[in-house]
């Protein structure tokens, strides 16, 4: 057994401990906002955050998990709001095929996390995730305009 805390909730799972993290919360957990990309790390649809630091689930052992804190996209919603990045991406029109998004917002949470008022060159540095789709520029803008929200209140 493997006990761990995702989105708040204390969880058990019984699988093998090299089980990479996206599987336990896909599969076992059935938390299916953390997509599966490319498996390598490479891509970022599987960012989620591990102890409030962002990380590619897709070959993090649930192992290094157990005791820890991880956090989904499915977490980020504060009651009935969005989370402000989460409605920036909406006021953006961020997402085309959405596919990506998911991982996109986690890592944007964790750069605003760190720095507050991130530049463009900051932003394209902290989020190395992959868009097929190509909305960077609308990304960018969502990332600035959660970070004044952010700033607000």
């Amino acid at each position: 057994m493997i006990s761990f805390v995702v989105n708040g909730n204390a969880v058990e799972v019984e699988v093998d401990p090299d089980t990479p993290l996206l599987w336990v919360l896909r599969d076992h957990l059935g938390l299916t906002g953390t997509k599966f990309g490319c498996g390598v790390a490479a891509c970022g649809a599987c960012t989620v955050h591990l102890d409030d630091r962002s990380m590619r689930s897709c070959v993090t052992p649930v192992s290094a998990c157990a005791g820890r804190k991880v956090a989904t996209i499915e977490g980020l919603r504060q009651g009935d709001r969005l989370h402000p990045i989460q409605q920036a991406w909406v006021d953006a029109q961020a997402p085309q095929c959405g596919y990506c998004q998911s991982g996109m917002i986690m890592a944007a949470v964790a750069l605003l996390r760190a720095n507050a008022s991130p530049s463009d060159a900051d932003i394209d540095a902290a989020i190395t995730n992959i868009c097929r789709c190509g909305t960077y520029p609308r990304i960018r803008k969502a990332v600035h305009a959660a970070a004044a929200s952010m700033k607000k209140g």
